[in-house]
């Protein structure tokens, strides 16, 4: 199927994109409906009169005609003779089936280093009197108004993201810094603040008990989650420096690269619980049960093991040797 876009004879604006099938009769019935005339015959851009459908290929674009002359649409877009004085470098744009009517001056005065620049620069208007750009017409919209008056405006429901694509294709520097500026102040401000207890239980008491409750990466600096059930929480990569998690249950949790750095776990349970590469410096673990856990890869320089339970405790790559009283049993 060939879909190609319907324009009224010697007008560069309403549109209409439609499926080709059957015959010629079939596309004059279609055009007919969607422009509102009574359509007898079809040009091509060059205005050569189009009498048997195969001559049509996908994404052309026709002219529909009521029996009058094919009317060239640059001809007819011309600003008026008294507007001639002012501006003389009147040029149309095709962009993605969209007609703008602009000046050279506006393409190349602002950024006359760009690619948008150099590519009118030289070249004067063909006889179709369009120039056929494949990119994005509503983005280069944006850009064209830019250069007409220096400044960004930007409508509802345009993606900056967009933007930014076509002017750095364009070469658009300029714009470039604005965009750049534009899209950093959209972004929400992060909020690095540690979470607070009390939205932490409440977490906690939506979740099943057997249910991993995800909160990797997250910042509990400084919180007591002591005598907490903390079982099978994912805690990977959380910030937990200076937490209090004594007497707390963080059987079979993932503590994996985890920042535990001056907290307090005393008498704590962390029995099958993953330690792998976690920051345990200046940490308190006293009579905590670390029973078959493994501490590969962990920081345990000043931390206090005694008392602690180790039995099948795996203490391979320790960044820093132990030299803490331990009792292993």
């Amino acid at each position: 199927m060939r879909r190609v876009t319907l324009f009224l004879n010697g007008s560069p604006k309403n549109r209409k994109m439609v499926a080709v099938y059957g015959t010629l009769s079939d596309l004059l019935s279609v055009a007919s409906s969607k422009l509102g005339i009574k359509a007898t015959s079809v040009y091509n851009g060059k205005g050569r009169l189009i009498d048997d459908i195969a001559l049509i290929r996908d994404d052309d674009v026709l002219f529909v005609c009521e029996g009058e002359p094919f009317i060239d649409p640059q001809t007819d877009s011309k600003p008026p003779e008294g507007l001639l004085g002012f501006h003389t470098d009147w040029l149309t744009l095709n962009v993605g089936g969209w007609y703008f009517t602009t000046t050279r001056s506006t393409l190349v005065n602002k950024e006359p280093d760009s690619m948008l620049a150099h590519m009118f620069k030289d070249k004067g208007q063909d006889h179709r009197g369009a120039f056929l750009i494949d990119r994005s017409p509503e983005y280069l919209e944006l850009i064209l108004n830019y250069l007409r008056h220096g400044q960004l405006i930007v409508n509802d429901g345009i993606n900056l993201l967009g933007v930014l694509e076509e002017a750095g294709f364009f070469g658009i520097d300029s714009l470039i810094e604005h965009l750049e500026v534009a899209i950093k102040n959209s972004q929400p401000l992060e909020d690095h603040s540690p979470i607070s207890l009390k939205e932490f239980v409440r977490f906690l008491l939506a979740t099943p008990t057997k249910s991993e409750l995800r909160c990797q990466g997250l910042n509990f600096s400084g919180a007591d989650l002591s005598c907490l059930d903390l079982r099978y929480i994912n805690f990977k990569m959380a910030n937990l420096s200076r937490c209090n998690l004594a007497r707390t249950n963080l059987c079979c949790a993932n503590l994996e690269r985890a920042d535990l750095s001056g907290s307090v776990l005393d008498c704590g349970y962390i029995k099958k619980c993953k330690v792998k590469n976690c920051n345990l410096r200046g940490a308190t673990l006293a009579g905590t049960d670390l029973e078959n856990c493994d501490l590969s890869g962990c920081d345990l320089q000043e931390a206090n093991l005694r008392g602690s339970k180790l039995k099948g405790a795996i203490f391979e790559e320790m960044l820093t040797p132990l030299h803490m009283s331990q009792s292993v049993r």
